[in-house]
């Protein structure tokens, strides 16, 4: 990997990023959210990466249909409550239109995935668009996220045609649906509802609580029939939360969305609508599915189980573990609550106090949390930590994104565009 010099100013650079209408925010709690010396990666390593994450795709998906034809499967290995089961049950074992691998780089060169965001992934814009600005000054790399927009949007269009038929003519009537109250991923819902309007589809905004079902069983948003439904809010947020430590409080809106997943639910099982990312990913986004591939690693064909071994860490769930173990070990374990994201609900053993460790470990609900081998990455020479966003657009690497943090990664870690040597 070669990190060049920066290249122009960042005011500069701020101005034009936000000048896009996309990105409005190059600082995060005032300093630089981005660094303009980009991340090069030579043809190997992307390679590499490529395989990576597609492999790993193909395991998820081979486990998820194990799953969903075998459901003692998931009793034996997951907690669900009601509305996630019946969101899975739902869904037909169908999880995937986009997802990101959040991948490390071992001091051999070795790749680590701690984690597929399988759900409501982020990220898009700062890899296209960010990539895209910088392009100009770095003719001699190739840009390895040209493709992202047009996988999306096919990936997108194979969706609803799989729904409603090869022939099916017109357009899709698209629902992008996202929590409206939260600002974090408002540049993505821009960047898609910019494509989407590029190629003269209908689009409407709103949350899943403007989501009915017309008498004729379509579904609509704000009153107006919609055949896709583009879901950016998080599967575990329609569905009941639930504490994930015995001495937590309980959410202060714990019940589930019953209305809304009645409503969409039901147009998906009747297939009056399509939806991505399906509700499969129910099970897809949670992390006791990294221990589910180590549990049911045998009933996996020897392609995935080569793929979990190479690239996932040995992954537990806590009531399958002796706790004692996993106190004593703190420097060998990281531990991870079912749907945490971002850092949340994430406790590494090397970086915490044997109180902060044992107190997790011991009033974690077992089922609900995982033990992952903890493993040591690569860092640069500002020993910092590189992490490597993995887009899968339709089962296919469709583009890289890179953040740099000094521990765990977080929305305060600093972006640097991704290219690769070679031009083309």
């Amino acid at each position: 990997m070669i990190e060049k010099g920066t290249l122009g100013e960042y005011d500069d650079f701020a101005r034009e990023i936000v000048d896009t209408h996309i990105i409005s925010d190059p600082w995060v709690e005032g300093s630089e959210r981005f660094r303009l010396e980009p991340m090069v990666l030579t043809r190997e390593q992307h390679q590499a990466f490529v395989t990576a994450v597609e492999e790993i795709g193909h395991a998820y998906d081979e486990l998820l249909r194990l799953l969903y034809d075998e459901p003692d499967l998931v009793d034996r290995n997951f907690y669900l409550t009601d509305w996630q089961r019946a969101m899975w049950l739902a869904s037909g074992g169908a999880w995937h239109g986009i997802a990101r691998a959040d991948a490390f780089l071992l001091p051999n060169g070795s790749i680590r995935i701690c984690e597929l965001n399988a759900d409501t992934p982020s990220g898009e814009p700062e890899a296209v668009v960010f990539n895209r600005l910088r392009e100009r000054f770095h003719p001699d790399l190739h840009n390895p996220n040209s493709r992202f927009r047009d996988l999306f949007l096919s990936m997108v269009e194979r969706s609803w045609r799989a729904t409603f038929g090869e022939k099916r003519e017109g357009t899709p009537k698209i629902g992008l649906i996202y929590p409206t109250d939260i600002p974090e991923d408002l540049s993505m819902i821009e960047l898609y509802r910019r494509w989407f309007q590029e190629e003269g589809w209908d689009v409407q905004l709103g949350s899943p609580y403007n989501l009915q079902r017309d008498r004729a069983g379509r579904l609509t948003m704000f009153g107006q029939p919609i055949d896709l439904l583009l879901r950016h809010y998080k599967t575990d947020w329609w569905g009941e939360r639930e504490p994930i430590l015995v001495d937590d409080e309980e959410y202060l809106d714990p019940d589930p969305l019953t209305e809304q997943l009645q409503a969409v639910l039901g147009a998906d099982v009747d297939g009056t609508v399509a939806i991505v990312n399906p509700f499969g990913a129910i099970l897809a986004q949670n992390k006791v599915t990294m221990a589910a591939l180590y549990n049911e690693i045998d009933r996996l064909s020897e392609r995935s189980r080569e793929a979990v071994r190479r690239y996932i860490p040995y992954s537990v769930r806590l009531c399958d573990v002796d706790i004692e173990q996993i106190v004593a070990e703190r420097e060998r374990w990281v531990l991870k609550s079912d749907f945490g994201c971002e850092g949340d609900e994430v406790m590494i053993g090397p970086l915490a106090t044997d109180e902060e460790w044992e107190r997790i470990a011991r009033t974690a609900l077992p089922e609900r949390w995982i033990a992952q081998e903890f493993f040591e990455a690569a860092v640069n020479d500002r020993q910092e930590i590189p992490n490597f966003g993995l887009f899968l657009i339709g089962g296919v690497s469709g583009g890289i994104f890179t953040r740099y943090s000094p521990t765990s990664t977080d929305y305060r870690a600093v972006t640097v565009p991704t290219f690769v040597e070679g031009s083309g």
